[in-house]
């Protein structure tokens, strides 16, 4: 049988434990307390009694209240419901705002999103593509890809958006010969955030990056990517912009990094 912790030890232990819960919450603060107790506990509940999960009601409400074939209306229903009713992990209007200005400015053709969720991201994408411009969105959870699919046939985006299942450290080097590509001119990472910089490796290593390409890595602030950060800042083969602004649907300050490749072995920046 286990022996019990001693008396002191114990007492020890649970200090330790409040004062990291209390550390996390000055750092996280209420706001991600409360998403986490929605997310986690509260939302399966509702799942059931509802018989629907979150991301399928978000889809319905887009049927119900935006216009077909009009992405403007589909980003104002999913930002709609999802500030209003249910909180989810879209990159949210503010947020949105500077990935327009960023597309805008480089006006890519020819684009890669990690992490498709429900499709907010990815028909902010296509919206924007120049003619002949193309997305492809991987996607690891089967019914988020399918729940993705149906948003972007909705707004009227199924010709310039491709969506892949599976985990992107699978499909990534299949990019070349299975999917054509040469070059990428963007990628918009928002999967996984451990995942950031190995993929970022990935790409590189496949020969998908060329001279300009474009990062653009959301959630770097909350939850947070360090090594992604730390790499890129401290490669001489990025240049980097930060872009603070907020979480999702809420106040809490999050930012956005975008590091434009230079090429590999590019001289340290002065």
């Amino acid at each position: 049988m286990l022996e019990a912790l001693p008396l002191p030890l114990a007492a020890a232990s649970l200090g330790l434990a409040l004062l990291a819960f209390l550390l996390a919450l000055r750092y996280w603060g209420w706001v991600l307390l409360l998403i986490g107790w929605f997310e986690y506990v509260l939302q399966p509940i509702r799942n059931v009694i509802m018989g629907s999960t979150k991301e399928q009601r978000i889809l319905h409400h887009v049927q119900q209240h935006a216009k077909p074939g009009d992405p403007q209306s589909v980003l104002k229903a999913i930002d709609t419901y999802c500030s209003e009713k249910e909180w989810a992990m879209n990159l949210g209007d503010k947020k949105g705002e500077i990935m327009d200005t960023v597309i805008q400015e480089y006006s890519p053709s020819l684009v890669l999103e990690l992490g498709a969720y429900c499709g907010y991201s990815a028909v902010r994408i296509g919206r924007l593509l120049p003619p002949g411009g193309h997305l492809l969105t991987m996607e690891l959870n089967p019914d988020y890809a399918a729940i993705t699919q149906q948003m972007l046939d909705f707004a009227g985006l199924q010709d310039k958006v491709t969506v892949l299942v599976g985990a992107s450290q699978d499909l990534i080097p299949e990019l070349k010969k299975k999917y054509d590509v040469d070059t990428l001119d963007m990628v918009f990472l928002d999967h996984w955030k451990d995942r950031y910089l190995p993929d970022t490796h990935l790409l590189e290593e496949c020969g998908l990056l060329r001279k300009g390409t474009v990062l653009l890595a959301d959630n770097v602030i909350v939850p947070g990517t360090p090594e992604f950060l730390a790499y890129v800042r401290g490669s001489s083969s990025f240049e980097c912009t930060h872009y603070s602004s907020y979480l999702e649907y809420t106040k809490v300050v999050d930012g956005l990094e975008k590091a434009v490749y230079k090429g590999p072995g590019s001289p340290e920046q002065s």
